[in-house]
């Protein structure tokens, strides 16, 4: 998270609070626990994989609880580094500003929208700030520590959802699958219903009902495959001043887009899809007509309410509508 305060602070954080830990944890060990039964049978085999699952499972819960908390304060003199696991000390260190020798910003691998500050000290050694979790203000942070530190000559990131471009880009551009790619894929749907069918022919067994049923089933998921494949490519979402163009595919892969202004929205919320806060949020509109517009993945919950609340601003909804 990135926080501004009189005095001129930034705050840089990283890590995922008690809480989170603890649901997460938890979910691994009951998970793990499921496997117990098999260390009681006398099959090597499941015995093997019960000692696997519990290790692997452990393994996990270890990582998740003693995963360090890391806070970086960036002051106009020095920054302050601090970082805590669960159930150890705060540990503190202090890098002075003359001991800055260089500023450059790192995009993640796994995000476009996610960027880290490297610095580089007098000595040569480098640090790896917590990522800036306001996404829409990347260029702005970047360049208020590089003013604080003194630090020339730094690069500006090239982030589609900053909020000093016109239009800030959530998701990729849209390409519908091949031609090729879709029958490929229909095939394989019918060649993975066709093969036990085909099997019990050549040993001379009569197929069973469910082998003969799962014929036509096949031919009809072949049928939805081809007719819709490109349904599963997701959204784009392009985000000016006013409205939000959302452009997506048809099932034949002819485009499509949706345009959403601001006296069309009901509520913009932010919601987790899937068991992660840290990864896996999105922002969601409804409209005043019922429709519900889901955007691409963001991230951390930070990070989306950054551009939910960015959304909010460019649309110019009402702010009590809203649970950003």
């Amino acid at each position: 998270m990135v926080d501004a305060t009189p005095s001129n602070e930034i705050r840089l954080r990283e890590g995922s609070s008690i809480v989170q830990r603890l649901v997460m944890a938890g979910f691994a060990a009951a998970v793990s626990l499921c496997f117990t039964p098999g260390l009681f049978t006398h099959d090597t085999l499941e015995v093997s994989i019960s000692v696997l699952a519990l290790l692997v499972g452990a393994a996990f819960v270890g990582a998740v609880m003693l995963a360090p908390a890391v806070v970086w304060i960036i002051t106009p003199d020095e920054i302050l580094i601090g970082q805590q696991r669960p159930f150890g000390r705060l540990r503190t260190r202090i890098v002075a500003r003359d001991d800055i020798a260089g500023l450059q910003v790192q995009r993640s691998k796994t995000s476009k929208t996610r960027f880290n500050l490297a610095f580089t000290l007098a000595s040569g050694e480098r640090l790896t700030s917590p990522p800036i979790s306001d996404v829409t203000h990347v260029r702005e942070t970047v360049a208020r520590i590089a003013a604080q530190l003194g630090v020339p000559n730094v690069e500006a990131p090239v982030n589609p959802l900053d909020a000093s471009n016109p239009e800030m880009h959530l998701g990729e551009p849209l390409e519908p699958f091949s031609a090729r790619d879709v029958r490929i894929a229909a095939l394989i749907v019918v060649g993975l219903s066709v093969v036990p069918y085909a099997y019990k022919l050549w040993r001379g067994l009569s197929p069973s009902s469910i082998d003969i049923m799962l014929l036509p089933i096949s031919a009809i998921a072949a049928f939805a495959v081809h007719r819709y494949a490109n349904l599963v490519t997701g959204a784009f979402w392009i985000i000016r001043q006013g409205d939000i163009r959302v452009e997506r595919l048809w099932g034949d892969g002819t485009p499509r887009a949706d345009h959403i202004e601001g006296h069309d929205v009901q509520a913009i919320t932010v919601e987790r899809r899937g068991r992660s806060e840290d990864e896996h949020c999105i922002v969601v509109i409804r409209l005043r007509s019922g429709q519900k517009f889901r955007s691409p993945r963001i991230g951390s919950r930070n990070e989306a309410r950054a551009v939910g609340a960015e959304i909010v601003r460019r649309l110019g909804t009402a702010p009590e509508n809203n649970q950003i």
